[in-house]
């Protein structure tokens, strides 16, 4: 198969899933993550056997038993950020335009996966097989959903008080309240009308990453094209890869793209930043790991993807066998390169300073499998969508340092969100 092939297969499964009411689509854009950790390049679940829907009470408890009693199945789904609310004494108050429900996972009516080595996974109450399947996504014409009007993106705050506000934090870290701080801003439009297949389609072929994903529940809706891994677990071994890092590309000449990267590598400010949340991130597997057993794999690493180089790290332990693979997970959220140091004070000062509920923004993507194995994204790069209200979210942001130059941080905001915006624009 092909790379043309390959995505053509892609895109029509797409088409297809989009008749359900709920499917997930998880794109590993053939192996471009960080250390070759990897079990699927593509994986696609649609209709509904069995769900859970979060409730905003016990919902990693809730989960765990739903899990539990389908463990020989295939769950996929996702984790919103204000789970933090129920794993610390947190709370949320701000705006949410979106409404995704806490977390969703279900057992879906049918599943395709393509896996590493190219082998396919097919599983369907509907299907003999999956040539029969492929037969009928050719046939199947998609639903046309007309952009009726260009999408208009206005900032929930202003680029001033985005600054006051990073002065405002950095105080704070001077104070030794914070070291670092995960802060975001959004970018929203409140009379939307997209195809929200479309819009993922473009924005994976303009930023083809890792762990690009693609959510639709009900009306709402997720496209993501997220360079990030959270947490993987691969038998006994657990890994998380943060990023902290972002240097943008030269794409017309090949030595100052060099150069470019070489800059990222030895930056002290962002080998500090990145430092900080692998200290983090080692802390947080520890709390499911054998002793001894977390170790850094990689330190450092750059990656380049079509738009930016990011810096990534790799750490990794060796799951305690008594603890349940839900609780991994939990110990683990919400992901430090999306919180920072000390996480819940830091979480604290997120809610405080940011005007917009995050949602799905910093919540993960992805899936268990049937042999105990499990996958989740870091959902960044994105675009939430609620059809319904016609509200679309946009938000981004970057690491708070004592090093930090406010409008230094908003251009790599502007930088992060280029392929996003660009695609709706």
């Amino acid at each position: 198969m092909n790379k043309t092939e390959l995505q053509h297969i892609k895109d029509k499964a797409l088409d297809w899933a989009n008749q359900m009411e709920v499917c997930v689509l998880l794109n590993n854009n053939e192996g471009l993550n960080a250390f070759g950790l990897h079990e699927i390049e593509f994986a696609l679940a649609a209709g509904v056997k069995h769900a859970y829907v979060g409730t905003n009470q016990d919902d990693f408890e809730a989960l765990k038993a739903f899990r539990n009693n389908h463990e020989n199945e295939y769950c996929f789904g996702f984790y919103t950020y204000d789970l933090k609310n129920q794993i610390e004494d947190l709370s949320s108050n701000n705006f949410d335009g979106i409404q995704f429900p806490s977390l969703y996972f279900f057992v879906p009516e049918h599943v395709f996966i393509i896996n590493k080595n190219g082998e396919i996974i097919f599983k369907s109450n509907l299907f003999n097989n999956v040539e029969e399947w492929f037969e009928s996504n050719e046939k199947h014409e998609q639903s046309s959903i007309a952009t009726s009007k260009k999408t208009v993106l206005k900032q929930r705050v202003s680029k001033e008080i985005y600054l006051e506000n990073i002065e405002k934090i950095k105080q704070h870290i001077i104070a030794g309240d914070v070291y670092e701080m995960n802060f975001c801003m959004e970018f929203f439009d409140d009379d939307a009308a997209i195809n929200p297949i479309e819009i993922y389609k473009q924005l994976q072929k303009a930023s083809p990453v890792p762990f690009g994903s693609f959510v639709k529940y009900f009306d709402k809706y997720l496209a993501c094209a997220s360079p990030e891994r959270f947490i993987l677990k691969q038998e006994e071994k657990l890994f998380s890869q943060p990023i902290k890092g972002t240097i943008k590309r030269n794409l017309i000449d090949e030595t100052e793209d060099n150069h470019l990267k070489d800059l990222l590598l030895h930056s002290e400010k962002e080998r500090a930043e990145n430092l900080m949340i692998v200290d983090l991130v080692r802390n947080d597997l520890a709390h499911s790991s054998k002793t001894g057993s977390v170790k850094v794999e990689e330190l450092f690493g750059i990656y380049s993807f079509k738009q930016v180089h990011q810096m990534i790290s790799t750490v990794s332990s060796i799951i305690n066998e008594k603890v349940d693979v839900v609780d991994a997970i939990k110990n683990a959220f919400p992901m430090g390169s999306m919180t920072g140091a000390p996480k819940v004070i830091a979480m604290e000062f997120i809610e405080h300073y940011e005007a917009t509920k995050r949602g799905l923004y910093s919540g993960a993507v992805g899936y268990f499998a049937p042999n105990g194995n499990f996958d989740f994204n870091v959902v960044i790069r994105s675009i939430q969508y609620n059809k319904t209200n016609k509200y679309l979210s946009l938000m981004v942001g970057g690491a708070i340092t004592f090093d930090s130059i406010a409008a230094n941080e908003y251009d790599e905001c502007l930088l992060k969100a280029q392929a996003t915006m660009q695609v709706l624009q």
